[in-house]
């Protein structure tokens, strides 16, 4: 098996995801709040105020720390020559090349929170699928957008 990528995606990443994983959270946090009112005005029953509280701690701690913390880690990408490989995965590592004679164009895209952290993704976009590579510091991403492009032009002048 081939060695994994080289590259990985700026740290500022995880700290992105932390703030998604904070979002995450809120919503969460209405649904057990929403679920003791609930049982405040029909049984109350002190147990499912204790589930309630164990469950909401629980998605904090895994969608604000550990998820991000290892999807942080296992992301690495690699742009070669004549192919490009992403890994990725949470509890299931996903590994993909993308042949640059398939690449039909290359995006950059930056919402409000990436803008802030000054990151960006960059999405190649084949006939059958696109592919994303996230967090990646802006100016980073503009290069690596213009190599993709350049190295898909000559693949496709190959062929």
């Amino acid at each position: 098996m081939r060695q994994e990528p080289i590259n990985r995606l700026s740290e500022k990443g995880l700290r992105v995801w932390r703030i998604y994983g904070i979002f995450q959270s809120i919503i969460a946090l209405l649904l057990g709040v929403g679920v003791g009112v609930i049982n405040y005005f029909t049984g109350q029953l002190i147990w499912l105020y204790i589930v309630d509280g164990v469950v909401i701690l629980l998605f904090g701690y895994l969608l604000i720390y550990l998820f991000p913390k290892i999807r942080w880690t296992r992301w690495r990408y690699e742009v070669r020559e004549q192919e490009i490989e992403l890994q990725h995965g949470l509890f299931i590592v996903k590994r993909t090349l993308v042949p640059m004679v398939r690449v039909q164009h290359v995006d950059t895209e930056q919402g409000p929170i990436l803008r802030k952290y000054d990151l960006s993704s960059i999405t190649i976009s084949t006939a059958a699928t696109s592919h994303t590579i996230p967090a990646l510091i802006t100016t980073e991403a503009d290069e690596l957008r213009g190599r993709i492009s350049v190295l898909a032009r000559v693949a496709e002048d190959d062929v």
